[in-house]
């Protein structure tokens, strides 16, 4: 039985996260499936051992992005970033950070209400021009 006709028909899906390099493990990639987040053409799957083929697309929850990912390649390891960016195709790349801060304003609205690393907690006169700022009077 030789191992090239396995490689090139499907690949287990935890594996293939694994080796795309979304996930730094394939224990992870597995907790990721099995907490049900996981997509396969539409269909919640929580099967680990899940059967991908190029062609499919995978729709999942990593950090704070909806990822929408189609299948390209399986990969025969898991190889350098170069490599494994090579395995898929993103259908919906994440925003930029600089785009949107955590606090969910834009960047320029934060320039002035942004503090100098190391100078300590806001006064309550600070404290008072923040929340007028952000109108939390």
């Amino acid at each position: 039985m030789s191992g090239a006709a396995t490689d090139t028909s499907s690949l287990r899906l935890d594996k293939w996260l694994w080796f795309a390099r979304f996930v730094k493990s394939r224990s992870l990639a597995s907790k990721l499936v099995e907490d049900g987040r996981m997509r396969v053409n539409n269909v919640p799957t929580a099967k680990a051992h899940y059967a991908i083929r190029p062609g499919d697309v995978l729709t999942f929850a990593l950090g704070p992005h909806i990822r929408v990912i189609k299948v390209v390649a399986l990969g025969q390891r898991r190889g350098p970033a170069v490599e494994a960016q090579q395995l898929y195709l993103d259908l919906d790349p994440p925003m930029p950070r600089k785009a949107v801060s955590s606090g969910g304003l834009p960047d320029d609205d934060l320039a002035d209400a942004q503090r100098d690393a190391g100078s300590g907690r806001p006064t309550k006169r600070e404290r008072r021009a923040i929340e007028r700022l952000h109108g939390e009077e």
